[in-house]
This record gives structure tokens, C-alpha cells and sequence, in this order.
């Protein structure tokens, strides 16, 4: 039986729309990898290797692009920050802890910065940066659960030990180098947890 040809014609312009599109959301993530924080429709379209009216015929505004990167890319982003046993040896976990984080926070450095630069005017954008944050507050929580029978400002100091924010003041604001910034954190979060009485759980 002969493939009606307008079906073939029809499936051929879906798979090319499909791969342009794709190739804008990569277009996008690469730009912002590289260093360019926040990059305009026609800078992505010209990294895409596509026309700018293309751009729009996928996406009607910046805001619909936010939603595909967050889309394609969010799984593999929070697949950085594994999940934690929660018991064991206390100086362990941090240890394991901090060397996931150095390496999830290195690695979506600029994503990070990106997403904080366009929060004041993009809903999307807001929404799924609160969505991973609370994600990442209950993988914290999951390495160490002790936390949680404690007070609420615990949890948050423990948050904000173990923020994206404190790891990029400690490697670009203050200069340190990674194994020096793990240093630190440990060492602050160990006597943060000593402050608070909070003792290693047992298996």
C-alpha cells in the first residue's frame, strides 16, 4: 500500500517544527551556560541557526520560552542533588552533602544567576524557582532529618547554609576555591547543628 503523500508532507513539517523548537530551547540553555545571562529572541534564533520569525512561530514571547527551557531541562537540573539516606555518621553526610551541591551548583551556576536576573518580571520564572527551591529544602531535609522535630528557624538557617546563594558568595564574591568553600560550609553547619543540640541519627 502506498503512504498517502500529504500524510509524509504533514509528519516531515512536524519533525522539522519539533527539532526547531528544540533547537531554540537548547539555544537558550547553551547562551546562558556560556556567560550570557540573559539573552534577547534573536540572539537564541541566531545560536539556533534559525530566522527570528521562526522563534515566534514557536513561542509567542519570552514567557513561553521560560516554560519549555523550565520543561525540557528542569528533570536533568534536579537530578544534581541526589537524595540522602538520612542517618549515619554526621561529619559523612555533610562531607557527601557538600560534594553534590559543589558539583549541582558549578555546574548550573549561570542557570541560577540567569533565573535571579529575570524573576522581577517573569511569573514562570518565579514559580518554578520557588517550586525547585522547595524541592531542594526537602532533599536538604532528606540528608538530614534530624532537622526536622526542631523549630521552623532551624531548618531555615540550614536553608540558607546550604543556598545557592552562600556558595556563589564564598566562590565569586569571595574568591575561594572549591574545596575551601566546602571547608567552610562544613565546618559552619557541623557547629550550626552543635548550637541546636542536633545529633547524627543512627541506621
Amino acid at each position: 500500500m502506498n503512504e498517502n503523500p500529504n500524510l509524509v508532507l504533514v509528519d516531515g513539517r512536524r519533525q522539522r517544527s519539533a527539532r526547531s523548537r528544540e533547537a531554540l530551547i537548547k539555544a537558550a540553555l547553551e547562551l546562558i551556560d556560556q556567560g550570557l545571562l540573559v539573552p534577547t529572541a534573536k540572539q537564541i534564533a541566531d545560536k539556533a541557526g534559525v530566522g527570528l520569525r521562526s522563534f515566534f512561530r514557536h513561542f509567542d514571547d519570552m514567557e513561553a520560552l521560560f516554560a519549555a527551557v523550565d520543561f525540557y531541562a528542569r528533570d536533568n537540573f534536579m537530578s544534581l542533588f541526589p537524595r540522602g539516606e538520612g542517618y549515619g555518621d554526621m561529619t559523612q553526610r555533610i562531607e557527601t552533602f557538600l560534594d553534590n551541591q559543589a558539583t549541582a551548583y558549578e555546574h548550573l551556576n549561570n542557570i541560577f544567576l540567569s533565573t535571579q536576573a529575570q524573576l522581577w518580571r517573569s511569573p514562570t520564572l518565579r514559580q518554578s524557582y520557588t517550586r525547585d527551591q522547595n524541592k531542594l529544602r526537602e532533599l536538604t531535609l532528606s540528608w538530614f532529618p534530624e532537622v526536622e522535630p526542631h523549630p521552623p528557624a532551624v531548618l531555615e538557617g540550614l536553608d540558607a547554609l546550604t543556598s545557592f546563594d552562600m556558595w556563589h558568595r564564598l566562590r565569586h564574591q569571595q574568591k575561594l576555591g572549591v574545596r575551601e568553600s566546602k571547608n567552610i560550609l562544613a565546618a559552619l553547619i557541623a557547629g550550626f547543628f552543635d548550637s541546636h543540640g542536633i545529633k547524627a541519627s543512627l541506621a
